[in-house]
């Protein structure tokens, strides 16, 4: 009910109304019981029974009606089980159990890492949004000037920052399984539809299966780990160099990169303008909490 008309008065004053057939109705007969000032008041009333009324807002309200319906259908992530919840799903002491779910580097960060740390002056303030030092020595360390640098929060973060800057709604992407889960994943978050080429028995990649991908289904992007989670295989010069002349944005997961022996193809990053290479700390040095992941890319493509 909404009030169209009212008139001044210091009184209360009771409504009644005879209902018709119109949309709006106006009462027809005022009760009051002070005959002093009165109080006039004019309403009208919506004529949709009150059930149906109730129904429509519930319709319009519910939760899951605000989020996108591509998400709605989403099958939720299966994260990893932190030391605290093993520790009394188990009932064993975090320091007792060894986790090797989630390739997480059991050691921990160098003494100097921790040291480090315990001597933040400002942990306080927000910090730098360009990671300016922290470019500045990854490009020392790497050989790579710092803008061809980009640093994120964590792998994931930087995956899906990827997608998000080139995958429009209804893009492809090429995946190829078994392998890292999250690129499946982020690209079903971003509206993406994933093309899986499998890998070979002895889990290489299909080179050939890929270029017919590419060629069939025009997809904007593709994901290669090497080594390859999880079953640590390599990808060769060979094969990456095919890929690269394919039309389409190579993104190559370094993570395990340490561990395999081999030079880094961050380099190649000044030759082969539709690459990009990550890197993280993570592994290596066993930096999981910081979250701290890198990509090396031509210098156009960090914003």
């Amino acid at each position: 009910m909404g009030v169209i008309e009212t008139s001044s008065s210091s009184s209360l004053c009771l409504l009644k109304s005879n209902f018709s057939s119109h949309p709006f109705v106006v009462p027809n007969r005022t009760v009051c019981p002070f005959q002093g000032n009165q109080r006039r008041v004019i309403a009208m009333s919506s004529t949709l029974p009150v059930e149906q009324q109730v129904n429509e807002g519930q319709r319009r309200l519910t939760g899951d009606s605000f989020i996108r319906s591509h998400l709605r259908k989403l099958k939720p992530y299966q994260p990893i089980l932190p030391f605290e919840v093993l520790s009394i799903q188990l009932g064993r002491k975090p320091e007792d159990i060894v986790k090797i779910d989630a390739n997480e580097n059991p050691y921990g960060p160098p003494p100097e890492v921790r040291e480090a740390l315990g001597q933040l002056k400002f942990p306080y303030i927000y910090p730098d949004p360009e990671s300016r030092r922290l470019r500045a020595a990854l490009a020392k360390d790497s050989g790579l000037e710092s803008d061809h640098i980009l640093v994120g929060c964590g792998a994931d973060e930087l995956i899906d920052l990827i997608m998000r800057c080139v995958l429009d709604p209804g893009d492809k992407i090429v995946d190829c399984p078994p392998t890292f889960t999250m690129y499946e994943f982020d690209a079903a978050v971003n509206g993406a539809a994933v093309v899986k080429v499998p890998r070979k028995s002895d889990f290489s990649l299909n080179v050939e299966l890929i270029a017919d991908a590419v060629e069939r289904e025009k997809p904007k992007c593709i994901f290669l780990t090497s080594p390859n989670n999880p079953d640590g295989s390599i990808i060769n010069d060979e094969n990456l160099l095919k890929i690269l002349e394919m039309p389409i944005l190579v993104v190559l997961d370094e993570a395990y990169t340490e561990f395999s022996g081999l030079e880094s193809r961050m380099k190649w990053v000044k030759k082969h303008d539709n690459l990009i290479v990550l890197r993280t700390f993570s592994k290596r040095a066993g930096m999981v909490i910081l979250a701290c992941v890198f990509l090396f890319t031509d210098s156009y493509m960090v914003i």
